[in-house]
């Protein structure tokens, strides 16, 4: 009798713990001395497709060059973040495969003026495109529609039109003779090579209408390289030069 007791008593402690939260179960087949695993729960079908979507994608957003950064897409949730305008904006929301289209509904988080929500559509096959709206929480404004291509930001010095500012260190000969208006785009070409999203809208214009220039960044420090530095103090020096004295030498 005491030897069937506890023959029940390991029998139901060992079933207790095939089926732990979280855990695998295994079930063993004498008969056949198989063991089957038993998954305790079923994750959805598309959860590491997903991963397909992560990435960057850059085009228009109304006036503006947008770069949207999708950094998690586990299967139902999605997060990530915005740069354009001068703003770096995260966002969060719900995905949804339907027919090998994964459909997103992502919200930003409506603390800041130019908030709002993302709804967009990312092929699973083929996703090198976001294709979508956005609407602000201000009702008052209108929705924008927007299609972007997959494209990842790269440093690049060999691009613009005076990439040397960020070769080499310049000589006072480089820039001496330069009119203020080609001194500024020498200096602030230097952050846009590094992806920094400029507040100013004519800045943003001047650099956004260039097919290397991607919107990656609202904060430059720890990015610029000593080069750069000490020549954004000489450019910005004889930019000084040339506001006081321009009229007066004729530059």
């Amino acid at each position: 009798m005491k030897k069937i007791i506890v023959l029940l008593f390991v029998a139901i402690g060992v079933t207790g713990c095939n089926f732990q939260a979280g855990k695998v179960a295994e079930t063993a087949d004498t008969k056949n001395n198989t063991t089957v695993a038993i998954p305790s729960e079923t994750p959805p079908p598309y959860t590491q497709s997903a991963a397909a979507i992560l990435g960057s994608y850059v085009g228009a957003f109304g006036d503006n060059k947008i770069a949207m950064l999708i950094t998690k897409a586990d299967g139902t949730t999605i997060s990530g973040r915005t740069i354009v305008g001068g703003n770096d904006r995260p966002f969060e929301g719900t995905l949804t495969l339907e027919n090998g289209v994964y459909k997103v509904s992502a919200k930003e988080p409506g603390d800041h003026k130019d908030d709002g929500v993302f709804n967009f559509t990312v092929a699973a096959t083929n996703a090198n495109e976001v294709t979508g709206t956005w609407k602000a929480n201000d009702v008052k404004r209108p929705e924008k529609s927007y299609k972007l291509t997959r494209k990842k930001f790269e440093y690049k010095t060999d691009v613009g039109f005076y990439p040397q500012a960020s070769q080499r260190l310049l000589k006072e000969s480089d820039v001496e003779n330069m009119v203020k208006t080609d001194l500024m785009l020498m200096r602030n070409e230097i952050f846009a090579r590094h992806g920094f999203c400029f507040i100013k809208k004519d800045m943003r214009q001047q650099f956004e209408n260039e097919d290397w220039y991607v919107p990656n960044t609202v904060d430059i420090r720890g990015l610029l390289t000593d080069i750069e530095k000490k020549n954004i103090a000489l450019i910005k020096r004889y930019e000084k030069y040339a506001e006081e004295y321009g009229d007066e030498y004729g530059r």
